[in-house]
């Protein structure tokens, strides 16, 4: 992170025009906004700045700007919100795709969403030993062991049945504390002998899907911003775009020496470094 540049919100307007904003560890918690997050947006739209919000969600953008915006967030503040549910939804459902409709699908979620499966016209089952097919979208590792998790999924991995991760994060907020994400079940999925196809940030087809809505034309303008080095800079890296690492969300307790480390683990290192997404 010594290269890294500590920067603020007003001179990064300076200098990009188009802008991937993280949602959660950005813009707000498990709980609500962070303070000056929703005044912030507002302002960047105000600079006449292409915004969009980039999430690694199971869920919709729709579904996710909704809720966005009952947190009292603009909705002149964005212009599009992307998230991996969406891409996921948008590689699936191609005619080519090997998903084909009415397939036995066990999904994995928080609050029983199964919208991925539904939207894809697949038949939702209760047993991922019945699965063609399983989906991880969310976690409730909260509340349930990373061991029932293993033990839920078994009979499927070691079936080879086919998974999509459709959201990749490793972590979650929950509640001021960090805990396993939906990814950290995936990678279950796959210690276990199962196959899974990630979709979502850092892999390329969201930041390729994103780059296409907003019609970039020079990649140089665009900057991403967000709270994880493994997901969101590593991403922004991969994509050839700059970055920067918000200090608040999943690493807001880590000093600078564990930053460090964590970038060179992930050979992922952020352009700039914003205390927070404010003004």
């Amino acid at each position: 992170m010594s290269d890294t540049v500590h920067a603020d919100l007003a001179a990064l307007a300076r200098a990009y025009d188009v802008f991937f904003v993280d949602q959660f560890g950005v813009l707000r918690d498990d709980v609500g906004p962070y303070d000056g997050a929703i005044s912030a947006l507002s302002q960047l739209a105000a600079l006449n700045k292409q915004i969009i919000i980039l999430s690694n969600s199971g869920r919709s953008g729709q579904y996710n700007a909704e809720r966005l915006i009952k947190l009292g967030f603009a909705p002149t503040s964005f212009q599009h919100f992307i998230t991996s549910g969406d891409v996921a939804f948008e590689i699936l459902s191609r005619a080519q795709s090997s998903i084909a409709k009415h397939r036995r699908c066990f999904t994995v979620s928080s609050g029983g969403d199964r919208n991925l499966a539904d939207r894809l016209g697949l038949l939702s089952i209760d047993a991922a030993r019945d699965a063609d097919v399983i989906i991880i979208s969310g976690s409730e590792a909260e509340r349930i062991p990373m061991e029932e998790y293993r033990e839920m999924l078994r009979p499927a991995a070691e079936s080879r049945i086919p998974c999509y991760c459709t959201n990749p994060d490793i972590h979650k907020l929950h509640e001021g504390r960090v805990a396993p994400g939906a990814g950290s079940i995936a990678r279950l999925y796959e210690e276990m002998g199962g196959k899974v196809a990630w979709l979502g940030k850092p892999f390329p087809e969201i930041y390729r899907h994103a780059l296409r809505v907003a019609g970039v034309e020079d990649p140089r303008r665009v900057i991403c911003i967000g709270d994880s080095i493994e997901h969101d800079i590593l991403g922004a890296n991969t994509a050839g775009l700059a970055s920067v690492l918000v200090r608040t969300g999943i690493l807001a307790d880590k000093d600078e020496k564990e930053l460090a480390r964590l970038s060179e683990q992930s050979s992922a290192h952020a352009n700039y470094v914003l205390d927070r997404f404010c003004f």
